[in-house]
């Protein structure tokens, strides 16, 4: 297989019901309010991105384990299907499952334990959680999910916002 090389990096996320309260800017003397919610209703994100191009790829499912992890990992090759996809990923269990299935156009990569750090789009999950989830309270799962939807849209339209994120910008820029 002679194909161009993708390299992609991947990660998972918890969204819900459980509020996120975070601090916000009023006029003195104004103090705000911020309502929340202890309802523990989750779904997951699962993302990769590509750092040099801002490409990103995305799944919501309701549990992270090795079944959502193959069907993602299919959903990306399917967007990708004349590239080989290099993809790097933390070493949960639902990545190094022995039943996990990898499409041939793809191999993985895992990191280092317990370095979240050297993962970039960890720090989508912060954007993610600061722009569409802060200071919200959500009636039901089912909002929580279209936010996150609504969330990664936003972010996959904008892949130079993507590449700002996940710092691979400016090192490209320098070459």
């Amino acid at each position: 297989m002679n194909l161009p090389l993708r390299v992609m990096f991947q990660d998972e996320a918890r969204f819900g019901r459980l509020s996120d309260p975070r601090k916000c800017w009023a006029p003195a003397p104004l103090r705000p309010v911020v309502a929340v919610s202890l309802v523990r209703e989750y779904t997951y994100a699962y993302a990769a991105v590509s750092p040099q191009d801002g490409t990103l790829d995305w799944m919501l499912a309701s549990k992270m384990d090795t079944l959502n992890m193959g069907a993602f990992l299919v959903h990306v090759s399917g967007k990708h299907p004349k590239e080989f996809v290099l993809m790097v990923l933390d070493g949960a269990p639902a990545h190094r499952a022995k039943d996990l299935k990898v499409p041939e156009n793809m191999a993985l990569i895992k990191l280092p334990p317990y370095s979240p750090e050297l993962n970039p789009v960890e720090l989508l999950w912060d954007e993610l959680r600061e722009k569409d989830f802060a200071n919200r309270v959500f009636d039901s799962l089912g909002s929580a999910i279209a936010q996150a939807a609504l969330g990664l849209k936003r972010l996959e339209l904008d892949p130079a916002l993507l590449q700002s994120l996940t710092g691979w910008s400016w090192i490209l820029s320098s070459f």
